[in-house]
């Protein structure tokens, strides 16, 4: 196979801000395997939190390059993605672009869809749940009522002013509420708040209300919530949901922290075993990734992907919505992702 890359920085629409930071560009890598006259494209959205940044993207890449060079049959799979493994530690936004790249080209080379390589029915998908990130009330509930045609929105709290925004939003929208912390509370202060003042809005979970490695608060959560808890910075891999599941209802699984499709399969089925709700999430990405996890969603519960809409000139089509906000796959071999043609 031959390997190429290349860095793509693109501004976002509108600022992202959530309890521990506030985002505004895109700076991710896009890669390039190519085998028998195809070619699969994966994309990695690198977080300093993780340990990644576009520049140890490219140098892993480069590290890996003669590896994956050298590999001459795309269909292997699970031997390519093991010995990238053994290889190097970690990085798993850059695994997350090689893993999506070779099921793109194997759809390609096949013919098929990725989610008919799978084996999975694409009338199943899941809604979309649009983004309220942390602004001013007055700010958030404007960016709700715009988003009012979606019938899931995802409000992000850990302000000061968290009871106001949750008011202001469900008076303003008739949406279902799906709260998000990341890690921005404490444990009595979450049980307080949620037995207090979620349970009379519309909001259906809350998640990672605490932070990552909290399990004492966690535990005390579980027992005391009126609502069910999901987590996200958490959960990483298969691992940590069995760490996880007597603390928690459900998990967020995305990605560009897990190391691409394949190991989410494994998560999802981990989690299905342990009676667990199913969320699939993303980071700042284009359709490309995004489009790479909607091609999951008949298997989840819910998919909070949707943070491609943010990005200002995403230079691909990738999947689509329908008029009730569904995720509609592209039926074009692999992740039947486009590149946009350039004006």
């Amino acid at each position: 196979m031959e390997l190429a890359f290349n860095t793509l920085d693109l501004d976002l629409l509108d600022d992202l801000s959530i309890s521990y930071e506030s985002v505004n560009t895109l700076n991710n890598v896009i890669i390039y395997l190519t085998a028998r006259g195809q070619t699969g494209l994966g994309e990695a959205s690198p977080h300093a939190a993780y340990g990644e940044t576009q520049e140890t993207t490219i140098a892993v890449l480069n590290y890996l390059k003669p590896t994956l060079e050298a590999i001459a049959d795309p269909f292997q799979v699970i031997d390519i993605l093991a010995r990238l493994d053994d290889l190097i530690e970690g990085h798993a936004a850059t695994k997350a672009a090689i893993d999506m790249a070779l099921y793109d080209l194997i759809g390609k080379l096949l013919g098929v869809p990725l989610y008919q390589l799978l084996g999975l029915n694409p009338e199943k998908t899941t809604h979309l749940t649009y983004t309220i990130g942390i602004d001013t009330v007055d700010r958030m509930v404007e960016k709700a009522i715009a988003a009012s045609h979606y019938k899931y929105l995802k409000v992000k709290l850990g302000s000061s002013y968290d009871k106001d925004i949750i008011t202001e939003i469900a008076s303003a929208t008739p949406a279902i509420l799906r709260v998000d912390v990341n890690g921005g509370w404490e444990a009595r202060h979450a049980i307080r708040f949620i037995n207090e003042v979620l349970v009379h809005h519309p909001v259906e979970f809350v998640e990672q209300p605490l932070a990552p490695g909290d399990f004492r608060g966690m535990k005390l959560l579980h027992t005391a919530s009126a609502l069910p808890i999901v987590l996200d910075e958490s959960i990483s891999d298969m691992n940590s949901i069995l760490r996880h599941a007597d603390c928690v209802d459900g998990v967020n699984i995305k990605l560009m922290k897990c190391g691409g499709i394949r190991n989410a399969l494994k998560m999802i089925h981990t989690a299905r075993a342990l009676g667990l709700k199913v969320m699939l999430g993303c980071r700042v990405e284009t359709s490309l990734a995004i489009t790479a996890a909607a091609h999951l969603t008949p298997l989840v519960d819910f998919a909070d992907l949707d943070l491609h809409l943010l990005v200002a000139d995403d230079p691909f089509i990738g999947a689509t919505l329908d008029n009730d906000g569904k995720f509609v796959l592209p039926t074009a071999p692999g992740l039947g992702v486009q590149v946009k043609p350039v004006p």
